[in-house]
């Protein structure tokens, strides 16, 4: 369940932060602690996204007809807000060594410490990026992606202390901190945006609409008249979808109200976690200002 994947984030995310301190120790190289600061968002941010799942799962009540997973959003949103601020971290810690860069020491192990950190960043990535397709989980996708980039960064960062050893150019160690500082500021701008628009009810991909809308037509072929003012809106793992069913003005409401089961039914089935509301008319009535 996404509930154990958020679990599993979590205690690696320590174990991570715990590695990659332990290489700043060894070394003191500034770009090692800003991929450490960066772990030490992970931690808050894998934290954030099991409170949010745990609310998430709860089943709709009287104060929530809708349910509860709009929770995931407010995590992501946060994980996001916790991203950017490492970035401004990173950048204050970085600058002044810019003007007065300082030799590193203990470079061989305190690499190999954090290449294995990188080693477990990157199959908890995968498994969090496969869980959160899996669940359909905003919070699952979030972590898993800024545990992606977090690997990508940490191998950066090993590339690029390596080398300063090897040349002495003691410089690069605050110019990799303020490039992993651009890319972590940038991913942070991508998890808040796709967020909000969760939380202020974005439809679903036009793409997506219109693969509805063709299943739709193909399922009232010879039965009704047609489908239109089709309205989606997603929730986390759920999507709800409004819609307009034209049926003959002689039907009967019995034949109406059956094949609105029967579409509500084969949607739910072909479109996982989606939830449709069906309002009938009429042919007299039909209303054609939103096709």
């Amino acid at each position: 369940m996404a509930e154990n994947a958020a679990r599993l984030s979590l205690v690696v995310a320590l174990l991570v932060l715990g590695l990659k301190a332990f290489a700043y120790l060894l070394t003191g190289s500034v770009a090692l602690l800003s991929d450490a600061l960066e772990s030490l968002m992970n931690v808050a941010a894998a934290l954030a996204a099991l409170l949010a799942l745990r609310v998430a799962r709860k089943p709709p009540d009287q104060n929530h007809p809708f349910g509860h997973t709009k929770a995931e959003y407010v995590s992501a949103v946060l994980e996001g807000v916790l991203v950017v601020l490492a970035a401004l971290w990173i950048a204050k810690e970085a600058l002044p060594r810019l003007l007065h860069p300082v030799p590193l020491e203990g470079l061989g192990l305190g690499l190999g410490v954090s290449l294995l950190a990188s080693l477990l960043n990157g199959l908890l990535a995968y498994h969090l990026l496969r869980e959160g397709r899996r669940h359909r989980s905003p919070a699952l996708t979030a972590d898993g992606y800024h545990v992606l980039s977090d690997v990508l960064t940490s191998l950066g960062v090993v590339l690029g202390v390596g080398l300063a050893g090897l040349t002495g150019l003691w410089i690069l160690d605050p110019l990799l901190a303020l490039a992993v500082a651009g890319q972590i500021l940038f991913l942070g701008y991508r998890i808040v945006r796709e967020s909000v628009g969760g939380l202020m009810d974005e439809g679903l991909p036009p793409e997506e609409v219109e693969r509805i809308r063709t299943f739709l037509q193909e399922r009232i072929r010879g039965r009704a008249l047609e489908v239109h003012d089709l309205k989606t809106r997603r929730a986390g793992p759920r999507s709800f979808l409004e819609f307009h069913l034209v049926v003959r003005g002689d039907t009967p409401v019995e034949e109406a109200h059956r094949l609105c089961d029967e579409l509500e039914r084969a949607l739910a089935q072909a479109f996982p976690g989606l939830q449709a509301t069906i309002h009938v008319e009429p042919e007299g009535e039909r209303k054609r200002a939103n096709p």
